[in-house]
């Protein structure tokens, strides 16, 4: 099976720490999220070949650092891309924190910079800064955050943190520290970003919007004399056919009912995250006009916040989409399906082909006890590589 295009993005996937299940907006087909099931996604993710899995944050979730530092000793090569919340936690506990979980895993930690988009989320959380003073408290943390991060001592009096002698006597193994991931679509979390970060994150809306955001990091970016590089958070359904694609992406919202979807973005709206705002926009609470760009689908935003919409099809067309997004400048995808568990196995071993990774050295190759893939016939025959004709 050929490559549609030349190597060069890295695939990450997703532990689902607030809930999986089969289907979206109920219970029915729930799934219980325990420990012994986050593990299994990673170790899957581990032996498949996925570069890494993001842990999500918020009080809807388990607490992603905890979560990672139990799940990581049971992987070998899996990155963590867990999140540092500016104003929630001071920089130097952040640091430290970050330098200890890096060095446990040896290096295999990735940092997801989340400023928080949800007033009345945060104001549980004490945090009652408006949207651009939290883009604020977030640049300041990220100064002395990588500072400390890098050696150095840091003194600092600004206008929302204060550190005398700061310092991290506990180097993390990544020098001069963990990458460091970002999203905000607002022109302030924009200016923060050009200046902090290393790759900057887009939820997964249409190539050409996704181009035009690439376009606008750049021109911020680069007079300033930096470069980042960009991923994008999607949601993927594919299968064999098109046609079975589609009918699990409509599989997927069948318990959804109007008002689940009204309560839903009666949510939604109460939050000021730029980004959050344009993913609603995609489909404006409507089921009947979900495909917003060849192939991707929309369905998934009508109940669920960040990440809306997901590829959708065929192992072929859905690394054709992909192809489209690493064309306008996105090399990293942080993925996710329903359940999260099966999902990763199939996008893994339907697309994976296609696609062929950055990391393929992280594929564990594995061995059937007597040779080839897939269940001994009769205990003793040897299944064949190409499928029997149809009697």
């Amino acid at each position: 099976m050929s490559s549609l295009h030349a190597p060069g993005a890295h695939f990450l996937w997703f532990l689902p720490t607030h809930g999986d299940g089969h289907y979206l907006g109920t219970s029915a087909g729930g799934r219980d999220v325990n420990f012994n099931y986050l593990r299994q996604i990673a170790q899957a993710a581990d032996q498949l070949g996925y570069f890494g899995v993001l842990l999500p944050t918020g009080r809807s979730c388990e607490d992603s650092w905890v979560v990672a530092s139990a799940v990581a000793p049971w992987t070998e090569r899996l990155r963590y891309l867990v999140a540092v919340r500016p104003g929630l936690q001071s920089p130097t506990v952040a640091a430290r924190m970050t330098a200890t979980l890096d060095r446990v895993t040896g290096g295999r930690l990735l940092i997801n910079v989340v400023t928080g988009g949800d007033p009345v989320e945060n104001k549980g959380d004490g945090i009652f800064l408006s949207h651009d003073e939290r883009y604020e408290v977030t640049r300041e943390f990220l100064n002395v955050y990588s500072d400390l991060l890098s050696g150095k001592t840091v003194n600092v009096a600004g206008k929302h943190i204060t550190i005398e002698d700061g310092r991290l006597l506990f180097p993390p193994v990544q020098t001069p520290r963990p990458p460091l991931y970002f999203g905000g679509s607002s022109d302030a979390g924009i200016d923060v970003a050009a200046d902090t970060v290393d790759k900057y994150l887009t939820w997964g809306e249409p190539p050409e919007l996704v181009a035009d955001k690439v376009a606008r990091v750049r021109a911020v970016a680069e007079p300033r004399g930096r470069k980042l590089s960009f991923g994008i958070r999607l949601h993927v359904i594919v299968r064999e056919t098109n046609e079975a694609a589609w009918a699990a992406a409509d599989d997927l919202i069948r318990y959804v009912t109007d008002d689940t979807i009204a309560a839903a973005q009666k949510v939604f709206s109460r939050m000021d995250s730029v980004g959050q705002q344009r993913m609603a926009q995609l489909h404006g609470g409507r089921r009947d006009k979900l495909e917003i760009s060849p192939n991707l689908w929309a369905g998934v935003g009508l109940v669920r916040g960040g990440a809306g919409t997901a590829l959708v099809g065929d192992p072929q067309t859905v690394a054709a989409r992909i192809k489209e997004y690493q064309d306008v400048g996105i090399d990293t995808f942080i993925l996710s399906g329903y359940p999260h568990l099966e999902e990763a196995y199939r996008f893994a071993e339907l697309v994976f082909p296609l696609v062929k990774p950055q990391h393929e050295g992280n594929v564990t190759k594995l061995r059937a006890n007597t040779g080839p893939f897939g269940e001994t016939i009769a205990n003793e025959l040897v299944p064949q590589t190409k499928q029997a004709a149809k009697p």
